[in-house]
């Protein structure tokens, strides 16, 4: 499949999964995907099933064991029992997770909460970073992936949920002065986006960093920007969130323009893990964005990189 071929739901051909590719899951959550150390172990299953003619394509153990729901309570009785060390973990988030849920029944005011405690310990932390040095090739990989499709200076760009610039620092040195707008809900996140600014030296750059309550984008112009990037933002989404997004993205987008955005992909039953992941199929998001005038593509390209999340690009359909 080519680079940003359509997605082919069904019928004909289809980008791989992650799991046929790795053999592994990629979450957030300590409890929602066996560890990368068994990746040997699933890979030798997958292949004795292929020699023994058991299977005569590439095996999938998504397919095999019908696309593992994260959610269920059997799956996690058996990844903690494999993984004893991973249960105080889990269940201070669900403790965590119950708490928030009860002081903030709105999403928005619920994952703020959510920053805000996970940038108290760490703001690299608290936008998906495990290290420095992982913060840092994250933010290039997303940088390099739309320099490749198109990104440069002159373009506009609204980056929603840019956290504390892991990637926009990069896109702010890129463009030209005052053409970065970078969107969050969390207060504390982007006080650590202005330390990050102030680190990298990027202050005559202009940057509109801007506290959001929802994803209207209201206050925008109409037409304005080139590229629209959101990583890692509808991976931690309700349905309803993202689809408040889809419905007015649209509007600030020029008529070439496109929006990318990342999300945990399945390809079983949808479904999330507290109120802080969920996982959705790639054709119920683009059937979202086709209900607001956009057209979605799965950036199959993407797929190739080492990054658990995978990508759509949704532009204004075509008339």
């Amino acid at each position: 499949m080519a680079p940003g071929a359509p997605y082919a739901g069904v019928r004909g051909p289809r980008t791989p999964c992650r799991e046929e590719r790795e053999g592994v899951w990629g979450s957030p959550d300590p409890l929602s995907r066996p560890d990368r150390r068994d990746a040997p172990r699933l890979r030798a299953a997958g292949n004795e099933a292929v020699h023994s003619g058991l299977i005569t394509r590439k095996f999938c153990l998504t397919c095999w064991m019908h696309a593992k729901d994260r959610s269920r309570l059997v799956f996690k009785l058996r990844y903690a029992a494999r993984h004893p060390d991973r249960i105080v973990p889990h269940a201070r988030r669900l403790a965590r997770d119950a708490v928030l849920r009860v002081k903030h029944p709105d999403h928005v005011a619920y994952y703020r909460a959510v920053m805000k405690a996970d940038a108290e310990r760490s703001a690299e932390a608290a936008v998906g970073g495990r290290t420095h040095a992982e913060w840092l090739s994250v933010g290039q990989m997303q940088f390099d992936y739309l320099v490749r499709h198109g990104l440069k200076p002159g373009m506009r760009m609204l980056e929603i949920g840019c956290g504390n610039l892991r990637a926009g620092r990069l896109f702010i040195d890129l463009l030209y002065p005052g053409d970065y707008y970078g969107l969050d809900i969390s207060p504390d996140i982007l006080l650590a986006a202005q330390r990050t600014l102030s680190a990298e030296g990027l202050q005559g750059k202009l940057p509109h960093l801007t506290l959001v309550d929802d994803l209207t984008l209201k206050f925008l112009p109409s037409r304005y920007f080139d590229v629209v990037h959101a990583h890692s933002v509808f991976s931690h989404s309700p349905r309803h969130v993202i689809e408040e997004c889809l419905a007015h993205v649209g509007r600030v987008m020029k008529p070439d323009g496109f929006f990318d955005f990342t999300f945990d992909r399945t390809e079983g039953a949808e479904h999330q893990v507290l109120h802080e992941d969920f996982y959705y199929r790639t054709e119920t998001l683009i059937a979202l964005a086709a209900r607001h005038g956009l057209a979605g593509e799965f950036m199959a390209d993407w797929e190739e990189l080492p990054h658990a999340q995978s990508k759509l690009r949704v532009r204004p359909a075509r008339v």
